[in-house]
């Protein structure tokens, strides 16, 4: 019997201490109703698909405003979607591992400071307890039993530390597939037209397209945000309009020009 109750100790512990970090660790760690916003995928996806959209219909009208022939166009933007894509997905794939390594090496450095002064992490871990509103006998208490077991100890410190979850890091490979799909999938769009028409039509027919993804893009990132469909599609829409609108007047110019010389 007092075996059983010494090592119900610890699991008690382990699940006040769990629900206390649920509580006080940041929003977007918490589980429940909020989304994982930790991991990579989903921000690489959202920025790839947006920023995909907006380069390419905005080189695609450049290059259409000056006038030239539907293959010029055609070649400009598949040059646009491969070079952006591969430009975000390095991009993507550098910046996750580079926090990962930094994530990594702060746990290294937690893990080293609880081997070597474990009763100055226990009096840090119940000050931050004390600091969150547990009164004082409490967060000793549920210090001390946390750190009895050191893979529990490094685990809460390095969420409520440094703010991260260690079990849900990014992947960087994930990322860079995922930026690279989502760029690609967003800049052909306003691309398609041009490979079964050309002139006006061709023109018309991106900026229809263009307009419908924008709209449809800005109200997922509405939804997925909960700032709401409607606000965040208007911004998208009016980001897409100005960018094309100032890209194929400048196109255009130059195309005049070029033709006037």
């Amino acid at each position: 019997m007092t075996e059983t109750l010494s090592s119900s100790r610890p699991r008690a512990a382990a699940r006040l201490g769990a629900r206390l970090l649920r509580l006080w660790r940041p929003a977007a760690l918490r589980g429940g109703r909020h989304r994982d916003l930790q991991g990579s995928g989903a921000r690489a996806a959202v920025l790839g698909s947006g920023d995909g959209l907006l380069t390419n219909i905005s080189l695609v009208l450049g290059v259409a405003g000056a006038g030239t022939s539907a293959s010029a166009v055609r070649v400009a933007g598949v040059a646009g979607l491969l070079a952006g894509a591969f430009s975000m997905a390095a991009g993507e794939l550098v910046s996750v591992k580079a926090h990962d390594e930094l994530v990594q090496h702060e746990i290294d450095v937690e893990h080293a400071e609880l081997v070597d002064d474990p009763a100055g992490e226990q009096r840090e871990l119940a000050a931050m307890y004390r600091g969150r509103g547990v009164p004082p006998t409490d967060a000793e208490t549920v210090a001390r039993i946390l750190m009895a077991t050191p893979k529990v100890a490094l685990d809460t410190h390095v969420r409520l530390e440094l703010g991260v979850d260690p079990d849900n890091a990014g992947s960087s490979r994930q990322a860079a597939v995922v930026s690279f799909l989502s760029f690609a999938g967003g800049a052909v769009l306003p691309l398609l037209p041009w490979f079964f028409t050309s002139g006006p039509g061709a023109v018309l027919a991106s900026i229809i397209i263009g307009a419908l993804a924008a709209v449809v893009l800005g109200a997922a990132v509405g939804i997925f945000s909960g700032q709401g469909a409607w606000r965040t599609a208007g911004r998208q829409l009016l980001a897409a309009t100005v960018a094309a609108s100032v890209t194929y007047g400048v196109g255009h110019l130059l195309g005049a020009g070029a033709s006037a010389g």
